[in-house]
């Protein structure tokens, strides 16, 4: 593993690198989705740059909301504070910032859900990628299987030999990206984005079993319970979408 990149006096994180890349490969895609649907192609990097904006604010308000009794005292001076992000509070605010963004440019609708589907899987994938690099403790459980791998030298380190779950991750949610690539016409609107909270669920329930995270609740863990929320709503959508229509009544 490697956590950091030293080039002369500058020390980089792979995470942060991953982390990088996956918001540039976020605007590539959405650049191309863009221009083959006659929309500006610089709106890509607006849409991105809101859900990073977003993200990083939202991260850090959930993060000072479970942690008041330790912040409370220095309010100010944990808000801009170089440690503290909270996935969940990331994944609000940058969905957030996308839909502020999507109203001032009026295109609020099934089609910007869609839109950001793609990249969403993607970017995720991408982001493993780093997980995996770093060795931040988004490994699984002990393992004999041939491919087990341990983290020495991770940011959260581990002589165990474990399931390397990050690159299960960017295997699955790369292949989750390619075949909504592959949809993205195919499908009426809203559907991509159905199908992306029903594969992506799938996949971060069957994953958790295998982590090293602690059940919360009904012997499943917060991702679980949350994916499961997300199956059952893009499922009911596909659902619904495939159900025949009735007939006007007669008058």
């Amino acid at each position: 593993m490697q956590p950091e990149l030293h080039l002369g006096p500058i020390t980089l994180q792979t995470f942060g690198i991953a982390f990088g890349f996956g918001f540039v490969a976020a605007g590539l895609v959405l650049t191309k989705r863009f221009r083959e649907l006659d929309l500006p192609g610089d709106w890509a990097y607006e849409m991105v740059f809101a859900a990073l904006i977003g993200g990083l604010v939202g991260a850090r308000v959930d993060y000072l909301i479970e942690n008041w009794d330790k912040v409370s005292g220095d309010l100010l001076g944990n808000l801009f504070s170089g440690s503290g992000l909270v996935w969940l509070g990331g994944v609000i605010g940058g969905a957030l910032g996308v839909v502020i963004w999507a109203w001032r440019r009026r295109w609020l609708g099934l089609a910007l859900l869609d839109t950001a589907a793609i990249p969403l899987a993607l970017g995720y994938a991408i982001g493993r990628i780093g997980c995996q690099l770093s060795g931040d403790g988004d490994y699984g459980k002990h393992t004999d299987l041939p491919w087990g791998m341990s983290y020495p030298h991770g940011t959260v380190p581990t002589t165990d030999t474990v399931q390397p779950t990050p690159v299960y991750e960017t295997l699955a949610m790369g292949l989750v990206a390619l075949l909504l690539w592959q949809l993205r016409d195919r499908l009426r609107p809203g559907l991509v984005f159905a199908l992306w909270l029903v594969l992506s669920g799938i996949e971060r329930v069957l994953i958790e079993f295998i982590r090293r995270n602690h059940p919360e609740a009904l012997g499943l863990t917060i991702p679980q319970l949350i994916s499961i929320v997300m199956i059952a709503v893009g499922g009911a959508w596909l659902a619904s979408a495939r159900a025949p229509r009735l007939a006007p009544a007669r008058g």
